[in-house]
Order: structure tokens, then sequence, then C-alpha cells
């Protein structure tokens, strides 16, 4: 088979884990869930990391400070502002990191950090988590998610500036 022919390793389907940990402490107040980490985030081993993904340029336009580069800065903001982070799937088949080839959902079991902070409020990034939170976790955890639009540049109809003025509104308007 030439090397045009040969299937990309990264696109294949297949069983993932998901390795990261949840971020937060008894201080956080909202819960902000994805559906699955990218690729480039189960190589790095942090929330968010493909490049061009702008979630942390939001949260910090919302938060106005400078956005986080390192995993540990990126920890020390969360926490700094009583955010937690966290994913819907615990694991599931995958290919490479597109949210529409997900099959075979085990969700994560929230209760670790419910039981842990006070959160007043569950956000999903995007349409894919929202769905999912609502099939596999709303019904334990008995709080509606509000759904965000999401920060992958997949989503380019949002700009930058829109995603941080209606996340923003989300994060500090009532619960909805």
């Amino acid at each position: 088979m030439s090397n045009s022919m040969k299937m990309n390793p990264s696109h294949d389907s297949k069983r993932k884990n998901h390795e990261i940990d949840p971020v937060y402490d008894e201080n956080s107040r909202i819960l902000i869930l994805g559906s699955f980490p990218s690729v480039k985030s189960r190589e790095s081993g942090f929330f968010y990391g493909y490049p061009q993904n702008r979630f942390w340029k939001v949260l910090a336009g919302i938060c106005q400070c400078e956005t986080p580069k390192t995993i540990d800065e990126k920890k020390e903001f969360l926490l700094s502002h009583q955010i937690a982070v966290w994913d819907v799937i615990a694991s599931c088949t995958i290919q490479g990191s597109s949210d529409s080839s997900i099959r075979d959902v085990v969700p994560n079991n929230l209760s670790r950090i419910l039981e842990t902070a006070d959160i007043k409020k569950i956000c999903t990034n995007g349409g894919t988590a929202f769905k999912l939170y609502h099939k596999y976790i709303e019904d334990d955890t008995k709080i509606k998610a509000v759904k965000l639009p999401s920060t992958s540049p997949a989503n380019a109809s949002w700009s930058l500036e829109r995603l941080i003025n209606y996340w923003g509104k989300s994060f500090f308007g009532p619960t909805i």
C-alpha cells in the first residue's frame, strides 16, 4: 500500500480514556465542561491545549487579565477566579479530535467536584458537551447546564469579542 493510501493513525477511531484531572477547589463556583480533550490537549496533558482554541483568551477577556500560558498559570487562573474545569466524558471512541465522531460514551462522575465546591452554575463549552451532559449527567446532578458557544476554531462564526461578551453575560448573569 502506498503512503498516500495508508490511514493516518490520528484519524483512526480508537477507545480513549480521559487522563486529565479536573481543576477545582472548595472555592469553585462555576464549572465549565467540555466534551472530551482534543488530541493536542491529550498530548499536552491539560485542557484546551490546541493553540487556536480560544478558551483561555475568552476567560482572560472576561476577567480582564493576561492570558495564562503555562499549565501552572492556567490552574492558578482558574482557581483564583473560582472556575472549575473538566469534561463530560471519561472515555469514548473518538476519531482524532472530532466531537462528531464520539461514540460509546462513559460519562465522568461529577460528584467529587459537587461535594467539594458550592457550584452555582454549570456551563458547557459547545453543543456536543451540552447534549452529552443532558443525556448522561443532568439527571444525577439535578443542575441544568448553560450551553455556551464553542471556543473551538471550528466555530468560526463567533469572533473572539463576541465569545467574550456572550460567555461573560452567561457567567455573571442569572442562572438559566
